[in-house]
């Protein structure tokens, strides 16, 4: 009788490499919707966080939960938006992610306290986010290879278009049907997600195995490392057969788990460190996006002006990752040293924003913000797949969303509680630029243990 790894190893398909283009341009659009509709969206909340703010009378703190619980949320769930989309396909995981992430704000739209806030907006559109965008970069991932940096950067740019569009357009909802109107209309904005996770076409269908299948020539990758049999003089030959059975059926068990969740990655040092510094890149990325608007309007700046300073940070984003995703595509430099240079950029442009006050001087502040904040997420899943390799990148990106849940879900109401003691919206940015640069010290390190590594080799 064949064993099960022969049986699984005839059924391999012959492995080819990601296409990197055909229908992996369809796929990238999809991401570059989903961007737009999931992070562009809470990059945009900050208009409803000043009409929110007012209606319920809270501090700074309170409101800022609401957006906290959903970073938090997406980052949380997304190993389970990575293990679902092995199980049931990304296609379908993705869907049920546009579902839920609709009905939590259409609830929203109805709540009569923070609490229900909570509840519908940050944790269940959270949830539904998680489901929708972990799946979508993954595959996005596993459709482009030598274009990957470019690919990443395009799919990025469309949280910076639709940031760009979404915040007028959120400031005039309000305007003319008050914050409740305005998330019932995006609610129903929402269910375009669902039409995005109808083009994911499984790479499978392409003729491309699964990384976790067993390979004819080179066996099984967990049999291969237990460790052999051997021989007792006491045992029949009935005793070593049920032993190597159940060898086999744990390294079965063990193939099964690895097909979901690859855990070997918490065993992987410069993943881990890589993680830190998503942890505090995370406690500065979401502050300064949601009281940007708020900053302004302490400062004496009208409504639309102040929204217009989303618009003008979205557009310098999108010119900030087209451009360095491009240059990253270009490989004049490791990529790691890229990310690390833009991200000391980005911490030092947010501790000098307390000194803008003139809509003028906040428009500088706003560009040079984008800019740098473009530049340094065109290229940050570049590098996670170049520390695990791409056939771990599902479980990868799941793991290291999870790690720096942290740091986004404390990072807004952090910045509030500052902003609550000194009265000044501008302390946010001050503790948001001082993660960044914090975060930077960990892609240092990185930097030197892929130079230690490289050394070993040669």
């Amino acid at each position: 009788m064949d064993s099960p790894v022969k049986i699984r190893a005839d059924r391999v398909q012959p492995v080819v490499g990601p296409p990197d283009g055909g229908y992996g341009w369809f796929i990238l659009v999809a991401c570059f919707l989903v961007f737009g509709l999931t992070f562009g969206v809470i990059k945009s909340f900050g208009v409803f966080y000043v009409e929110i703010h007012k209606y319920f009378e809270t501090t700074a703190t309170g409101t800022s939960w609401i957006t906290s619980i959903a970073v938090g949320t997406i980052h949380c769930v997304a190993p389970l938006g990575s293990a679902l989309s092995a199980r049931l396909g990304h296609r379908a995981v993705v869907m049920i992610g546009g579902l839920l992430s609709s009905v939590g704000l259409v609830a929203g739209s109805y709540s009569q306290n923070l609490v229900q806030l909570y509840i519908s907006v940050g944790l269940l559109t959270g949830f539904g986010y998680a489901l929708t965008w972990t799946p979508t970069v993954t595959m996005l991932g596993l459709y482009f290879e030598q274009r990957r940096p470019l690919a990443n950067a395009l799919a990025s740019a469309g949280e910076c278009i639709l940031t760009f569009l979404l915040t007028p357009l959120f400031q005039l909802l309000v305007d003319l049907y008050s914050w409740r109107g305005a998330m019932l209309v995006l609610g129903g904005l929402q269910l375009n997600l669902c039409v995005c996770g109808g083009l994911l076409r499984p790479l499978n269908t392409l003729g491309r195995s699964p990384p976790w299948e067993v390979d004819k020539e080179k066996g099984d990758p967990v049999l291969d490392t237990l460790p052999p049999t051997k021989a007792s003089p006491c045992r029949t030959d009935k005793d070593i057969a049920k032993n190597q059975d159940q060898k086999a059926r744990r390294a079965e068990l063990q193939s099964k788990v690895l097909r979901y969740v690859d855990y070997t990655l918490i065993s992987d040092l410069r993943f881990v460190v890589y993680s830190m510094f998503g942890v505090f890149a995370a406690l500065g990325f979401f502050a300064p996006a949601l009281f940007l608007v708020p900053y302004a309007r302490s400062r004496g700046v009208e409504e639309y002006q102040a929204a217009a300073l989303m618009s003008i940070s979205a557009a310098l984003d999108l010119t900030g990752r087209l451009f360095f995703g491009w240059l990253a595509n270009l490989r004049l430099v490791e990529t790691v040293q890229q990310l690390t240079a833009t991200v000391i950029l980005l911490g030092l442009v947010l501790m000098l924003c307390p000194l803008a006050s003139s809509f003028p001087e906040l428009a500088a502040f706003s560009a040079a913000y984008g800019l740098a904040f473009g530049a340094t997420v065109s290229v940050h899943i570049t590098v996670l797949a170049e520390v695990v390799g791409i056939q771990r990148l599902g479980s990868a990106l799941g793991f290291f969303m999870l790690i720096r849940s942290c740091g986004g879900l404390l990072g807004p109401p952090i910045a509030g509680f500052f902003i609550d003691k000194m009265s000044d919206y501008g302390t946010g940015f001050l503790m948001a630029g001082v993660a960044l640069i914090v975060s930077a010290l960990f892609l240092l390190l990185l930097h030197l243990m892929n130079r230690r590594g490289q050394q070993e080799v040669t």
